[in-house]
């Protein structure tokens, strides 16, 4: 049978996960690389550590589909989205650290450009909110802050585009290319028209000729390098932002279907089919894949910035725990929070808020308050704010959330599925595989090469491993999320 490998590079890792034509895995590594904090709402990453935990993971699959006598098809890859990667094309060396996706030093810019009435532009031709998430700005920073160049040898790109360079030669030949759904988030891309807009770089200040060919979800990209890619020659063929990656792995296909993917941060997907809806405040407009054919299907999405996050931050930060597995028994030792709520608005708040100066708090303390209880609260704080994005996209789309699809990290957590089921009303459905961004980007890829000849088909094997119908009434559920949305609002624009 052919395998197809998903290279995931995640915010603070990188897994390489094969799976076979029954769309089930059969090999894995996972191995994370350092975060660096350089100021307050300053996050970053090096490129080349994050290249080298990729050529690590990936020759530990290839390794192990050797030994099975595995055959490999292709390669798809996925990404955390909205980091920054530049390099000169000459040398292959990152001429900066990565600018992260959390990373808020660019909230004053953001700032000048709305007051400058910039904002409806941006909004309708991207989808996106001006806010320091997303690429555009933090390229101008690098440009004009962080002493990087302008030149004829300067690349930029989000993580896709730094592997995939890497992986088909780097500076022999290496492509560089992204696709519609990294692209759709870096505050350059016309997502109406399907092409980096003159007008956003000019206005943002970035050089179009240092910008990525945009190439489909699915589609073949390029081919890698043996010495570059664990001895394979084999066609890169897939690439999707993690989210939308994820959206495709839980078999999504279907106009109003949602998913949830509890990662560093959170993101509700929703597939709204193939006509760009009209923008939503506190709501992003995005692609949510592009296949060969040139054919797009849209997603209306919400993100959370800090989910499992949170978790790390119990461990890392404050120490209540010492490993992040321990979080979801410590807050299952409980039978609630006992009034306690933690917004984990540590690099502000997301959507539905788009509130940069928001900084986390922890409300309802009391002296019988324990470890449990903040680890339960920031578990509980997952669902809440998951609630938040759910409310306002079922309000923007006038269409009730009929069941969520969930996975990712906090996902395994039953006792955080069944909260989550009922905050929101609805069942909630777990998927059997849990790493279904990687298991989207191999179907994008095997797709485009032939192994599965639809996305259904890709899909069809796509199961729950267990369903979370909601038990609590509707006054205790809407009375929770009064105290939850109290909270909130302790901690909007407190760094402003």
């Amino acid at each position: 049978m052919a395998v197809v490998i998903a290279i995931d590079a995640g915010t603070t890792g990188v897994r390489a996960f094969a799976v076979n034509e029954a769309s089930v895995p059969v090999a894995s590594s996972y191995r994370e690389f350092p975060q660096y904090f350089p100021q307050p709402g300053w996050v970053e990453h090096d490129a080349n550590e994050i290249w080298a935990t990729t050529l690590h993971v990936l020759g530990e699959v290839v390794a192990a589909l050797d030994a099975a006598g595995e055959t490999v098809a292709a390669i798809g890859i996925t990404n955390q989205r909205e980091t920054v990667v530049v390099w000169d094309r000459t040398t292959g060396s990152p001429l900066h650290r990565a600018i992260v996706w959390q990373d808020r030093r660019t909230a004053a810019r953001c700032d000048a450009l709305k007051t400058a009435g910039h904002e409806p532009l941006i909004r309708r031709s991207t989808g996106l909110v001006l806010d320091p998430y997303f690429s555009g700005t933090k390229l101008a920073w690098l440009l004009n802050d962080g002493d990087v160049t302008d030149s004829p040898d300067l690349a930029f790109g989000t993580v896709d585009t730094w592997i995939l360079w890497n992986l088909t030669g780097g500076v022999r030949g290496g492509v560089h290319a992204t696709d519609p759904t990294n692209a759709s988030r870096t505050m350059l891309y016309d997502i109406g028209g399907m092409r980096w807009s003159p007008e956003l770089c000019e206005l943002i200040g970035v050089p179009m000729a240092c910008l990525p060919e945009v190439v489909p979800s699915s589609g073949r990209a390029g081919v890698t390098t043996p010495d570059c890619a664990a001895g394979l020659r084999v066609a890169v063929s897939g690439i999707a932002g993690d989210q939308q990656a994820a959206l495709f792995g839980q078999a999504c296909f279907n106009t109003g279907m949602t998913k949830n993917t509890y990662g560093t941060g959170s993101f509700v997907l929703t597939n709204v089919g193939a006509t760009l809806p009209t923008v939503v405040d506190g709501l992003l407009n995005t692609v949510a894949w592009q296949l060969a054919d040139g054919s797009v299907t849209y997603a209306m999405e919400g993100a959370i910035f800090v989910t499992g996050a949170g978790v790390q931050w119990l461990r890392d930060g404050i120490g209540i725990i010492d490993a992040a597995s321990e979080v979801g028994p410590l807050a299952a030792s409980i039978a609630d929070a006992n009034g306690v709520f933690c917004v984990p608005a540590f690099t502000g708040l997301g959507s539905p808020y788009w509130d940069p100066y928001a900084r986390g708090t922890i409300v309802g303390i009391t002296r019988g308050t324990s470890r449990a209880h903040i680890a339960r609260a920031v578990v509980e704080a997952m669902a809440y704010q998951t609630r938040d994005v759910i409310d306002a996209i079922t309000e923007a789309s006038g269409t009730p959330l009929l069941e969520l699809r969930v996975d990712g990290g906090a996902s395994v957590m039953d006792m955080m599925c069944q909260f989550q089921a009922d905050l929101c009303g609805v069942t909630v459905r777990r998927t059997a595989v849990q790493e279904t961004t990687a298991l989207g980007a191999a179907f994008l890829a095997g797709i485009a090469e032939g192994v599965w000849d639809s996305p259904e088909a890709a899909a069809a094997a796509w199961r729950s491993d267990a369903s979370f119908a909601p038990t609590m009434s509707d006054d205790e559920r809407n009375a929770k999320y009064a105290e939850w949305q109290r909270a909130v609002e302790r901690s909007r624009a407190w760094a402003h």
